[in-house]
């Protein structure tokens, strides 16, 4: 990742509603939310949501697809992955000791599920 990339995705991410936008598509993967959902989930008025998935939209960190008449936006995972290791990637210089909390603080939340056989 660029550093432009990266700091075109954190100014973004650098306002409550769209922090709060992004945090809620994130949890709703992989079905996405419409715009109007998201809106009415925030309290935040149509117009207003437009123009704030617009700005993650540009930043790259939103994707959306129209749905017959309504566009469902999904939080682009690619991208969260992509800027997170862009920040961690050097971590602590290499003493790998001082980056274990923050991996093992990461892997509960995202281990794959196992399936029973």
């Amino acid at each position: 990742m660029e550093n432009n990339t990266a700091i075109a995705a954190l100014a973004a991410l650098a306002q409550a509603t769209r922090l709060e936008t992004f945090r809620l598509l994130v949890r709703h993967e992989p079905d996405g939310v419409p715009a109007g959902e998201l809106a009415r989930l925030l309290d935040v008025p149509q117009n207003t949501m437009s123009a704030h998935l617009a700005t993650l939209s540009r930043a790259g960190l939103v994707k959306s697809e129209r749905q017959s008449r309504s566009i469902i936006y999904r939080a682009d995972l690619q991208a969260l992955r992509d800027l997170t290791l862009f920040l961690v990637k050097d971590c602590c210089g290499g003493a790998t000791e001082l980056c274990a909390p923050l991996i093992a603080e990461l892997t509960p939340c995202c281990a794959p599920q196992v399936k029973p056989s």
